[in-house]
């Protein structure tokens, strides 16, 4: 079964017609801000399963960067068809889908990732959705903020997701666009614009730092730097002490990472201040690497958990929401 899911064989195969979502009729819905988060991303499945279960409707979804990966399989009726590529994915396994590419904007071409998408996306383009999904991209040149809402699912999602330095920016309609968290990690507003009242944001960065603190501290060489260089521990600690720090020194890698975490948490923050949602999950998913993408079936149950955990608040929004209609 699992050399179809998203293209594990290279010859065409023979695709089923697209299964969109159907909404229950009349029943009111949420619109979903689907955060980014790389590989915690994996979270957002558990929640929309979660919520399928529990008989919530989702009326638009607003995805940045994974987010849109994952809201677009969803209203494509291909949520199922991501999880089990999600859970077969191993740490060995990741590498079939890097195809490394230097001096060309990333590390990363995208190019077999976005293969295996469009086996099974093929020609959907977003229009044809039975509800709403907007992408959120940023334009690498002009810092804009760009909404993709129509074309072609698979590119969209792939400019959504296409993070500097790792992923090659996507050229559409003459930008060259990137990860959609550079300016939008979490697009509450975008739910906003379309004028639905109640908007649910999935937020994966919450639990990351903590509280936005600031410190105050002597600008002084603790002399680990020098000790790292020479081989040896300082003559002021102890050998173990120095060892250990030394193992926690950041690589290029390391730095990447921890500068992303720390724009998501600081932009997000802002963001989310300026423009709240009704109501916003939090689930905790900081002890899983950005690029552990193999850790999917732990970042799907605690996207499931902590959707369950709120099902009652989620469902008295949308019954305080029905009688203000009906009002």
């Amino acid at each position: 079964m699992l050399d179809r899911v998203f293209g594990w064989r290279e010859e065409p195969s023979s695709i089923n017609p697209v299964r969109l979502s159907v909404p229950q009729d009349g029943a009111p819905g949420i619109a979903l801000a689907l955060g980014g988060g790389a590989a915690r991303g994996w979270a957002h499945i558990g929640v929309l399963k979660a919520l399928d279960e529990s008989g919530i409707r989702v009326s638009m979804i607003a995805g940045t960067s994974i987010g849109a990966l994952v809201g677009g399989c969803y209203l494509a009726g291909k949520l199922d068809e991501l999880e089990a590529f999600a859970l077969s994915l191993t740490r060995r396994g990741l590498i079939r889908f890097l195809d490394f590419r230097f001096g060309r904007g990333g590390l990363i071409g995208g190019l077999r990732l976005s293969r295996r998408l469009a086996v099974e996306l093929q020609d959907i383009r977003i229009e044809d959705l039975d509800r709403r999904l907007i992408c959120v991209a940023s334009d690498a040149q002009t810092g804009h903020e760009v909404w993709l809402d129509s074309g072609s699912l698979v590119l969209a999602m792939r400019a959504s997701y296409a993070l500097p330095g790792v992923f090659e920016p996507v050229v559409c309609g003459g930008r060259r666009l990137m990860d959609g968290a550079l300016v939008n990690p979490v697009p509450v507003n975008v739910c906003r614009v379309f004028e639905h009242q109640m908007v649910m944001a999935v937020n994966l960065h919450y639990d990351l730092f903590g509280r936005a603190a600031v410190l105050r501290m002597r600008a002084e060489d603790d002399g680990l730097h020098e000790a790292g260089a020479a081989g040896a521990p300082a003559a002021s600690e102890p050998r173990a002490e120095a060892s250990a720090k030394r193992r926690e020194k950041l690589g290029v890698t390391r730095s990447m990472v921890d500068a992303f975490n720390i724009i998501q948490d600081r932009i997000s923050r802002s963001r989310l201040a300026g423009d709240p949602p009704d109501l916003s999950l939090q689930p905790r998913v900081r002890d899983i690497g950005l690029w552990e993408f193999f850790r999917a079936e732990e970042a799907i149950a605690i996207g499931y958990e902590t959707t369950i955990s709120r099902i009652a608040d989620i469902r008295r929004m949308v019954e305080a929401h029905a009688l203000t209609v009906n009002d």
